[in-house]
């Protein structure tokens, strides 16, 4: 087996399943602008997509991860400590964004019985004041902080077109700032990161399989191509 082809079409296919997940989780996400009792209100009126929405949610979080450390080893060579501090901070936002989809996969379970959503509601939000918090934290502060990273990166590594780290530093900006003004900012976020994933996907899929190959590969390979 060809490990090294197996790397590269592993990272590239995470790219686009994390891109197509976080899609299908924002599009189906119910309506959360509410309070707690709200929000279990809205998953009880669409139990089937609210489903899919969490699901999807949490998947997108280790394929997410899975890319973009692939993206951090193609540029290693270029801005390694840009590189792997972005992509470290990003793997981190990934399991605390992981642990809060747990607590939605429970919300899923609450709202089947509304009978008891004020006794829900509360518990729900004594768990976003407490234990929740550092995880709640390590995703915001942890995606915001890793993409900015990786968008220099990206930029000092001329890793693909020369747009993409732009418009990963503009993502952040229009998701966690323009999505404050208006509704149209969040349709506009997820074009860009959809974008920028695939983008990415097609890079490392176009990249040399020889950038993917263990040292142990690389010696296995120096010695099959010396002359018995």
């Amino acid at each position: 087996m060809n490990t090294a082809l197996l790397a590269r079409a592993t990272v590239a296919g995470s790219l686009v399943l994390a891109a197509l997940l976080t899609a299908v989780s924002v599009l189906l996400m119910p309506d959360f602008s509410g309070g707690q009792a709200d929000r279990l209100a809205a998953i009880a009126a669409a139990p089937g997509t609210a489903t899919v929405s969490a699901m999807g949610f949490i998947l997108a979080q280790l394929f997410l991860a899975v890319g973009v450390v692939g993206v951090a080893h193609l540029l290693a060579d270029r801005t390694p400590v840009l590189a792997w501090t972005g992509a470290t901070l990003v793997v981190l936002s990934c399991f605390g964004h992981a642990v809060y989809g747990g607590v939605n996969a429970v919300m899923l379970s609450m709202a089947q019985d509304l009978s008891a959503v004020d006794v829900h509601a509360d518990v729900l939000a004594r768990n976003e004041q407490g234990v929740g918090l550092p995880f709640m934290a390590a995703g915001l502060l942890g995606t915001v902080l890793g993409l900015l990273v990786l968008a220099v990166a990206l930029w000092r590594g001329r890793l693909g077109p020369r747009w993409v780290g732009p418009a990963l530093a503009l993502w952040v900006v229009v998701e966690f700032v323009g999505n404050s003004f208006s509704e149209w900012a969040g349709y506009a976020s997820g074009v860009i990161y959809a974008v920028v994933l695939v983008t990415l996907a097609v890079e490392v899929w176009r990249s040399a399989p020889e950038r993917w190959r263990t040292a142990a590969g690389a010696a296995s390979a120096e010695r099959s191509a010396v002359p018995a």
